[in-house]
């Protein structure tokens, strides 16, 4: 599968009012510019005439100029590698990838290699994702990890002591750097699914359900991440901005889904629902 890549020039103030409007379209990656930022989105995902609407919207106030390509598959370790430095999740987690020297003083290790999925920790939501599981009982649990990239989230059930876990991506990219991911972090018995939630129809009952994906997928499949849950347990979600938090809850309400925690960072925000 294909990522299309713009690269946007546009002044200052509208990055980030760009950044919001194009990731409720599916666009599910950005990088700041001194131009402006790039944005990136699935090719099977994007809608044009709804891209072409946004742009048309600020153009003339932003000073928008647009330049459109198409993202090669490329060695993304060996990109990786040049600009890749390693995170931590407080003093509990450290995300490294495999050419970075080991920190065995966190309690928790995770290596990701990532190819052209973003989810290395360096992105807020990822990091809110992680820093709830942190606060979550994983031990003999259930996980599903929804939309799972790199399968960075899985990996930290697994370290956080899950008993069986099951992660799925739509991008087939994904599944594959996932699945190496898996091997590097001892997970050789759990594989990347590919497809949609409904498409994979994963059975549950869940402990632990784990969807970082965007704001109009969740409010879409919420029904479906519901049914998965099983009694008391615990859905995280996160791709979505501070000022959809209440968009999420509404939604999340209407199928017993109360809100237990919510941590917010760079303007992005994850929720902690409880099943109830």
């Amino acid at each position: 599968m294909q990522y299309l890549e713009f690269k946007i020039s546009c002044s200052e103030p509208y990055r980030e009012i760009l950044i919001a409007e194009l990731s409720e379209i599916g666009f599910d990656s950005f990088l700041e510019t001194d131009e402006g930022l790039d944005a990136y989105i699935q090719e099977d995902v994007f809608q044009r005439n709804t891209f072409l609407e946004i742009i048309e919207q600020y153009k003339e106030a932003g000073r928008i100029s647009v330049q459109e390509g198409i993202l090669p598959k490329v060695n993304w370790n060996e990109e990786w590698e040049k600009n890749y430095d390693p995170i931590t999740v407080g003093d509990q987690v450290y995300v490294r990838a495999s050419f970075h020297p080991s920190k065995p003083e966190f309690p928790h290790e995770i290596l990701i290699n990532p190819k052209m999925s973003f989810g290395t920790g360096h992105h807020a939501t990822t990091y809110l994702m992680i820093s709830h599981q942190l606060n979550l009982d994983h031990q003999d649990k259930r996980v599903l990890d929804i939309g799972a990239g790199t399968g960075i989230l899985a990996v930290m059930a697994h370290k956080l002591g899950a008993a069986h876990i099951e992660a799925f991506d739509i991008d087939e990219w994904c599944v594959e750097n996932g699945n190496e991911n898996f091997d590097l972090n001892g997970m050789a018995t759990v594989r990347m699914g590919k497809g949609t939630v409904r498409e994979v129809k994963p059975q549950g009952p869940f402990d632990i359900v784990l969807a970082n994906i965007n704001k109009n997928v969740l409010l879409d499949e919420m029904e479906v991440y519901s049914s998965l849950v099983k009694e008391k347990g615990y859905l995280l979600l996160s791709g979505f901005y501070e000022h959809d938090i209440a968009d999420i809850e509404k939604r999340a309400n209407e199928f017993g889904l109360v809100l237990k925690d919510k941590k917010i960072k760079d303007n992005w925000a994850a929720l902690a629902m409880q099943k109830i």
